[in-house]
């Protein structure tokens, strides 16, 4: 499976591009917001082989990190070996936040991209917030429909 992870996050990036998106938040959960998703709400897992049970992917056109707790630093360590995806682990001191790392990695007017359908109101809301107050103009497209952005990405 990791020999196709890079050929899934080309794709996703070129998907990106034609959707003007800067950065893409890929969480772990579905719309009930289930940290165990069915297997059709599984693009974390999809894009980055790492099949812990909580974590969230960040792909911008030249970085992918995964966020983790400490639960499973050793094994998204092991499984995102060779893809390309940095290992952030959440909660040391040394690791930025996902709203530290947005806004030091995008610039002023660039879109952040995130499937509505899998990410809270409540979670967006603060993040738009975070983002705000280091940063006045970062845009936020949020996908109702997830075969606008993922699908194009030929999730299955």
């Amino acid at each position: 499976m990791k020999t196709n992870i890079p050929e899934r996050i080309a794709a996703l990036r070129e998907a990106m591009k034609q959707h003007k998106i800067d950065a893409y938040i890929i969480p772990t959960s579905d719309p009930h917001m289930s940290e165990y998703p069915a297997d059709c709400w599984k693009y974390r897992e999809w894009i980055s082989g790492f099949t812990g049970s909580a974590g969230t992917v960040i792909i911008t056109a030249d970085k992918a990190g995964l966020w983790t707790d400490s639960r499973y630093f050793l094994q998204a360590s092991t499984q995102l070996e060779g893809t390309g995806i940095e290992l952030f682990k959440m909660m040391l001191p040394e690791t930025p936040t996902i709203p530290e790392f947005l806004t030091h990695e995008l610039k002023e007017g660039q879109t952040v991209g995130l499937n509505g359908e899998t990410y809270s109101l409540a979670d967006a809301r603060s993040l738009e917030k975070a983002l705000a107050e280091k940063r006045d103009q970062t845009e936020y497209k949020r996908f109702a429909d997830r075969s606008d952005l993922e699908r194009t990405s030929r999730h299955p």
